[in-house]
């Protein structure tokens, strides 16, 4: 028989977050290894608590969700992250998922779905719990994504012919993150190289003025 999961649980409500360990707490495969109250908290704690799947809220005390997500999975990429959120609106969600989330679940969602997501997320599958996917429906008949802030000062660096080194020493961040927004561009453009992108910047003006997209 192969080990429980483990899951930690991150939220700034402790009513909220105790009640989802109640309710993780009777099934047999999983095993809640610490309930936290911030991003900071589960950051500091990460190689203790070694998590397989982190429920994380997004708004939050000194470090937000998705900056923690960010950093989490810099750190410890075979984590999984699914937002547990009250916030239902397509950027809240495209955020979470540009910024490496691998699920995205609403408060109001009943206990099954919770558990659903964490089994989802586990097998390597990306999880929208129906409300949030029905908030992205109307995004995705867009023909693409839209680039995050950070993702388009990323393809400006990057298409003035910077290397990912160059590029996050220049704006202060891992060569980790720098490949993980790279990947993340390209898949929201459709472009499979760095030609590509720089192309793209070309025709698209990035180049172009003082360098703001």
């Amino acid at each position: 028989m192969s080990e429980p999961s483990r899951v930690a649980i991150v939220d700034d409500h402790p009513m909220v977050a105790e009640g989802i360990e109640a309710i993780l707490e009777t099934y047999d495969d999983l095993t809640v290894v610490g309930t936290l109250s911030n991003g900071q908290q589960v950051i500091d704690q990460l190689e203790t608590l070694a998590p397989d799947v982190i429920l994380l809220d997004l708004n939050m005390p000194q470090v937000n969700g998705l900056t923690a997500t960010e950093i989490i999975l810099e750190r410890r990429p075979q984590t999984k992250i699914l937002i547990l959120s009250m916030h239902d609106s397509s950027e809240y969600i495209n955020s979470a998922l540009s910024h490496g989330a691998a699920g995205y679940v609403l408060k109001d969602v009943p206990t099954e779905e919770i558990k659903r997501a964490i089994d989802a997320v586990m097998a390597g599958q990306q999880y929208l719990c129906p409300g949030a996917s029905r908030s992205l429906k109307p995004a995705l008949a867009n023909e693409r994504e839209q680039l995050t802030n950070r993702e388009q000062s990323i393809l400006l660096q990057l298409a003035q012919g910077k290397s990912n080194k160059e590029v996050a020493l220049e704006l202060d961040i891992s060569v980790r993150t720098v490949e993980t927004h790279r990947k993340n561009i390209k898949r929201k453009l459709g472009i499979s190289s760095t030609a590509g992108l720089t192309r793209y910047a070309l025709e698209h003006g990035v180049l172009q003025g003082t360098g703001r997209i």
